[in-house]
C-alpha cells in the first residue's frame, strides 16, 4: 500500500481536486499545508517553485492535473474508452484555461475585465442557465457591473 503525503497552500486551490479524489476513494493520506507568507522559504523546495505535489512512497510528483488523472484511474473514475478519456481530458484542460485567466484578487474600482466577466457569463448563462448561482462572488461582480448607472441604462436601450 502506497504513502501519500499533499502538499498544498492553505487556501487549498487546485489541491481540492486531489482532496475530493482522497475522498472518494477513502484513502488516507499525510496533508500538509503551507502559508502564502511561509512559501518563499520553502519555494526552492518543490519542482518549478508550485505547489500542489503529492508525494507517493517519497517521490514527489507535480501538477494538479497530472495528479488528478493518475487518482482518477486508480478511483475508476475515468471514460470507458480512450477517446472518452481525450474528451474527458479536454474538458479538464478548458476548465482549467478559464480559471486560470480569472483575476484572483478584488479589485477595488470596476474595470473593464468585469465589463468583460458580465458580457461573458451572460453569453454562456444563455447555453446553461444559472452555471454560475453558486460562485457568489462571480455573482457579485455581474451585479456590481449591472449597477453602474451608465451600463444600467445601456442594458435598457440595447436592441
Amino acid at each position: 500500500m502506497s504513502t501519500y503525503k499533499l502538499t498544498y497552500f492553505t487556501f487549498r486551490g487546485k489541491a481540492e481536486l486531489i482532496r475530493y479524489l482522497f475522498a472518494y476513494m477513502n484513502t488516507e493520506y499525510e496533508d500538509c499545508k503551507i502559508d502564502m507568507k511561509d512559501w518563499p522559504e520553502h519555494k526552492s523546495s518543490y519542482p518549478f517553485g508550485k505547489l500542489p505535489v503529492l508525494e507517493i512512497d517519497g517521490i514527489v510528483y507535480y501538477q494538479s492535473l497530472a495528479i488528478g488523472r493518475y487518482l482518477a484511474r486508480k478511483a475508476g473514475l475515468t471514460g470507458k474508452t480512450e477517446l472518452d478519456d481525450l474528451h474527458l481530458d479536454a474538458i479538464l484542460d478548458t476548465i482549467d484555461d478559464f480559471v486560470s485567466q480569472l483575476p484572483w484578487y478584488t479589485e477595488d474600482k470596476v474595470t473593464w475585465a468585469d465589463f468583460f466577466w458580465d458580457i461573458c457569463s451572460d453569453s454562456v448563462d444563455f447555453y446553461v442557465p444559472g452555471f454560475a448561482k453558486d460562485y457568489p462572488k462571480l455573482m457579485a461582480l455581474k451585479g456590481k457591473v449591472k449597477e453602474i448607472p451608465a451600463i444600467a441604462e445601456w442594458i435598457k436601450r440595447r436592441l
